[in-house]
């Protein structure tokens, strides 16, 4: 079981990496992510980085690959279906690829999760497209 969305950003995949790459800033996605707390001393670049997005969606960053231009992360606890109650094992990851006609970035989101109470892609798609939206109007 996953989710699969995915954009295409009018902006080189560079620009668009640096904007995406700190696990503490979510600027990119103001219409979906009202609020982003930091949570310890792990800087948003280190793996181990923790976050709770909205005051409900409690994330650990598990990998960082600059080279790659892939970021991977955990949903440790959330609402309704992403809840730890009825997800276990939930891995986000948000990659980004050069487009060479047009100088573009291709954005794709993914995840996936070992076991679950049901009802997690039908609750996260909808978020996924959004954001993916959100960064997409953020380099238009």
């Amino acid at each position: 079981m996953g989710c699969c969305n995915s954009t295409v950003v009018a902006a080189p995949v560079e620009d668009v990496w640096a904007a995406v790459r700190d696990f503490h800033n979510m600027s990119a996605f103001p219409n979906v992510i009202q609020s982003v707390n930091a949570v310890g001393d792990t800087l948003g670049t280190q793996i181990g980085a923790k976050r709770v997005l909205n005051g409900v969606f409690h994330e650990t960053l598990v990998a960082l690959d600059d080279d790659a231009r892939v970021l991977r992360y955990s949903i440790d606890d959330g609402p309704e279906a992403v809840s730890k109650d009825n997800v276990s094992g939930y891995i986000g990851e948000l990659s980004l690829y050069p487009v060479t006609d047009g100088n573009h970035t291709f954005a794709i989101w993914t995840s996936g999760w070992e076991n679950s109470g049901g009802g997690v892609a039908e609750f996260c798609d909808p978020i996924y497209q959004a954001l993916l939206s959100d960064l997409k109007a953020s380099f238009a």
